[in-house]
Parts: structure tokens; sequence; C-alpha cells
């Protein structure tokens, strides 16, 4: 009782601190990861790759993400969860510097693949530390809220990177987002609250293959992890290739107008904690399939041509993501009764796994069957995971309630 009691809860000092923190770390580590996908088309002008090879430049730093979640969070277990995602934000908005000045095409993918190592210590720990800290009455907003600085984030990467390499250079563009995430790592650094619930675990390779497997054994969870890969998949598919097909004819827009369409994640800043939110009330069973069809509804607007419909298609599409994505992300810190950490890492596993594998499958579709052939790729994975959901929606729930409700 005294434990609940002291947990974080919305309406306080230190909830709007945990919120001003985790909104400056999810800003960083989304702009830091995706300013560079609307350059894919840069990168094909200057260093001849192709779209398939241009999209490793994302795809090659969500893939080592994806596996050094894995290890990420078992070290947060150890050693604390503060002081992982403030190594995190410092040392990856340095390497994004760093990579500014890369000589060869081979050298910048290096540094990227670097940077999906030490990123990883953000993603799973902050889902952990929420866990921990936050009140479940208000967890649904709180994650909404670090959703919604990851949305900022993504957005701001994106539109910055394509406004500046029209006007400067794409190398200017990256150095600034690099030091913007320098500036976002202080106030994350001077803003959050230290872990009060958390405890340090002496932790074995086999007491953490034994965490992991506990919660592979929850069908539940298994259907979440899944639906984290289709999720994110479907979405870092439909936006690697808009920029490609928005520069050929009949558009022939500028990197600039291409990075502005990227405002539309202001959206997802909106979904997430709205949709957050409003499944913490209903229930996440009964909101989370909708999310999906509202994606599957914006991915087929894109096959219109008149541009307006394709940018309110993509806004439609956005919506739908992060509120998925918020009730999904939630949904496993609930359901998780212990480890959280190795549980935030397997979903997060599965999300940029899906980022790494199928945006660049996404590639081999957009050059065979051009953009119906990525809306096509976008959609069968979407069908999948509302199948997925309608599973999810079957499954008894844990007790309390609300663990899976």
């Amino acid at each position: 009782m005294i434990e609940t009691v002291a947990l974080i809860e919305h309406g306080t000092p230190e909830f709007r601190r945990t919120n001003l923190a985790l909104f400056a770390a999810g800003f960083a580590t989304f702009a830091l990861l995706y300013c560079v996908q609307p350059l894919f088309p840069v990168f094909t002008r200057d260093f001849g790759a192709t779209p398939v090879h241009a999209s490793l430049a994302l795809s090659l730093t969500t893939g080592f993400l994806a596996v050094s979640l894995l290890f990420a969070g078992s070290v947060s277990e150890i050693v604390g969860r503060k002081p992982i995602m403030v190594a995190s934000l410092f040392v990856s908005a340095g390497l994004t510097i760093v990579s500014s000045v890369a000589p060869t095409w081979a050298v910048f993918l290096t540094i990227r693949a670097l940077e999906g190592i030490t990123l990883s210590g953000l993603p799973a720990v902050a889902m952990a530390y929420l866990g921990e800290e936050i009140h479940p009455r208000s967890i649904g907003l709180a994650m909404g809220l670090y959703i919604g600085g990851s949305a900022f984030g993504g957005m701001a990467g994106r539109f910055l990177s394509g406004a500046l390499s029209d006007a400067i250079h794409w190398r200017v563009a990256i150095a600034v987002i690099g030091g913007l995430g320098l500036l976002s790592a202080i106030a994350f650094w001077r803003s959050l609250p230290a872990s009060l619930h958390f405890e340090a675990q002496a932790r074995s390779l086999r007491a953490l293959a034994r965490s992991f497997a506990g919660h592979l054994r929850d069908p539940a969870m298994r259907l979440l992890f899944a639906e984290s890969f289709l999720l994110m998949g479907s979405f870092v598919t439909l936006y690697n290739y808009a920029g490609y097909r928005l520069v050929a004819p009949p558009y022939h827009l500028s990197q600039t107008a291409i990075g502005a369409i990227f405002l539309v994640y202001l959206i997802g800043t909106f979904s997430s904690a709205w949709v957050g939110n409003l499944a913490g009330r209903l229930g996440r069973r009964k909101v989370f399939w909708a999310t999906l069809v509202i994606m599957m509804a914006g991915a087929a607007l894109t096959l219109a041509q008149p541009l307006p419909v394709i940018i309110a298609g993509i806004a439609v599409f956005t919506f739908g993501f992060f509120g998925g994505h918020s009730i999904a992300s939630s949904w496993v810190g609930r359901r998780a009764t212990s480890a959280k950490a190795q549980a935030s890492s397997l979903y997060l596993f599965a999300y940029y796994g899906g980022s790494s594998l199928v945006g660049s499958a996404g590639g081999l579709f957009f050059t065979a069957f051009a953009w119906p052939g990525v809306v096509g790729l976008v959609v069968a994975l979407l069908l999948i995971a509302l199948a997925g959901a309608i599973a999810l929606a079957r499954l008894p729930a844990l007790a309390p309630p609300d663990r899976l409700s």
C-alpha cells in the first residue's frame, strides 16, 4: 500500500518532470534515428546508392538497435535505469555529429551501425522506468506522452534534415540534429527523477534466459511482440519510399517539401497520448484493432494521384500507427509481472527488427512494382496484425483485470 501511494501520478510535480525528461529523450532518440530517412534520394545522388542500399542508412541502425536492446535492458537491471539512458543519449548525439563528416558511404554506414548500439540504452529502459515508477492509472498517459515526444522528434529530424539539405547541405543538417540531441540529453539528465522502485539484480546468463523464456511462454506477449514487428515494419516501409515517389514525376518535390510532409508526425504526437488515454479508460483490447484499420485506410488513400489526398493518407496512417504503438507498448509494461526491462527489450527487438527487415525489403517491392507494391506489402502486414489483435482480444486477462483489458 505504501509503495502504491509513492508511485508517480498525473498532476504531481514529479509527473511533469518525468514527462518533460522522457519527452526530450523520445525527441532526441527519434530525431537522431530518423534524420536520414528523407535523405535517401540524396544518398542515391551523392553516393550512387540504389534505393535498397540507401535504406541501409536507417536499416543498419535499426537492425543493430534491435539486437542491442536485448542486452541494454538487462544491463539496466544491474546498474540502474537513469545512468544507462543518460549515457545512451550523450554518446548517440556525439556519433551523429561525427557521421556528418564521414568521408565515404562505408564509413557513414559504419557510424550509423554503431549508433544503433548506443541508442539501445534508451527505449527499453524508458519503458521499464515508466512501468516501475508511474501509477497504473497514469501509465497510459505517460507512455503516450513519451511516444508523443518520439513522434515530434521523428518529425523534426526528418523535416530539418530535408530543409537544411536543400538550403545548405545534408552534412550540415545531420550535424545540427546531433547538436539538438546533445541539448535534449542535458534536459533529460537534469529533469528525470531518480528511480525509487528500482531494485538492482545480480543477473546471470541463466537467469536472463529464464526471464526471456518466461515472457515468451505467455501467448499474449508473443502476440504483442508480433504486433510490434508488423506495426513498425509497415510504418517504416511506407515512409522509406514515399520520398522516391514524390521526387519523381508528376510531383517533382524538393527535399524541403518532402521534409515538410513529415509535419504530419504532429498528428502522432496527439494520437499517441489521446488513444493511449482512451485505451486506459475503455480497455486496450477494445481500441487496439481499430488503430490497425485506420492504418490500412490511410495506406489505401496514398494510392490516389492528387498530392493532397496522398498527404491525407499519410496523416491518417500516422494517426493509426502512433495510437496502436502507444497501446501495444503500454500493454507489454502492464502484462509483464517481473523483469519488465526484458519484456520491453523483446517488444522493441521485434519493433526495430520490423523496421530493419521489412523497411529494406520494401525497396524490392518498390523497384519491382513501384508504389502499389509498397502499399500492397503494407496492407498485407496490417491484415496479419489485425488477425493478431482479434486473437489478443479473445485471451483471458491476468489479475488484476487492467493487465490485459
